[in-house]
């Protein structure tokens, strides 16, 4: 168990499945935690490198808090990381709902024109709905009623069945390392994202991802809407046979490219073929 990203424990503190199978002056169960801002970083040290974003009502299995930070790992995919610590707070409700929208507002009244602030959520952030009247949907944010588009939303209990569809709202958002919402994205952060609207479980690195998810596919077998391109350090979706969709630093954004185009234009900046095709697996 050497890498980091799964390693539920820092020297100092492990949770309790690790007895045994790491040193720690402290083993824990850990506290249950919700991010409570629209974004978080989730960071390899504090101070340190960027890894992965958690969106508003993702959970986390708090392991310690230490100088401002938290450490401990998301519950959507296990990985480890540190979180500033006022990002946090302990669940009060339980999620009931997910924004479907590439982006939408919380408002502080049912009303477009409010003169209030907007407090900006994106695709995938995690909400608990507590009514809904006409066109809006009430959600309590950070102990702070707030009102959203009811159509921008979708329960928690009903997945998606088109990741690329998923995929699809994003299409111009810009590219961010390591990013995993509407206001910035990488090609893994596009996968996770649309993944997850879909009720698929989903690491949050390409390598991962290219390990876990769906069946390989026969080189020579069609490629279909939906499937998996990987190459070193990459992933994209099939938007169809002809085309993908993916967040790249060529476009700076997410983007459709034509398939053959960027099978060669991958390969002639030194980033090497195609390294897998996989097909995914649905909740049944």
């Amino acid at each position: 168990m050497t890498d980091h990203r799964r390693l539920h424990a820092n020297g100092r503190v492990a949770h309790s499945a690790l007895v045994g199978r790491v040193e720690a002056d402290l083993f824990t169960d850990g506290g249950d935690r919700q991010v409570r801002v629209p974004v978080t970083t989730l960071w390899n040290d504090p101070g340190g490198r960027r890894e992965r974003e958690l969106l508003l009502g993702d959970g986390f299995c708090l392991l310690e808090e230490r100088d401002g930070f938290v450490f401990g790992y998301a519950l959507r995919d296990d990985h480890a990381g540190y979180i500033d610590a006022a990002h946090l707070a302990r669940p009060t409700q339980p999620v009931t709902h997910v924004v479907r929208a590439r982006m939408t507002h919380a408002l502080p009244e049912p009303d477009f024109k409010t003169r209030g602030a907007h407090l900006p959520l994106s695709l995938g952030a995690r909400l608990a709905v507590t009514g809904i009247t006409g066109q809006w949907a009430e959600v309590r944010i950070a102990g702070t009623i707030h009102h959203i588009p009811a159509i921008h939303l979708r329960a928690v209990d009903s997945p998606e069945t088109d990741p690329v569809t998923v995929a699809e709202r994003l299409i111009g958002t810009p590219y961010v390392w390591g990013g995993n919402s509407a206001l910035g994205i990488d090609c893994s952060g596009l996968v996770t994202a649309a993944c997850l609207a879909c009720g698929i479980p989903c690491p949050g690195d390409s390598d991962l991802q290219q390990a876990e998810l769906g069946h390989p596919l026969p080189d020579d077998a069609p490629l279909q809407r939906g499937d998996l391109l990987f190459w070193k350090g990459h992933v994209a979706w099939v938007a169809d046979p002809h085309r993908i969709i993916h967040a790249n630093a060529y476009h700076m954004a997410v983007a459709h490219e034509p398939l053959q185009d960027a099978i060669a234009r991958i390969n002639a900046q030194g980033d090497g073929p195609v390294t897998a095709r996989k097909r995914l697996e649905f909740p049944a």
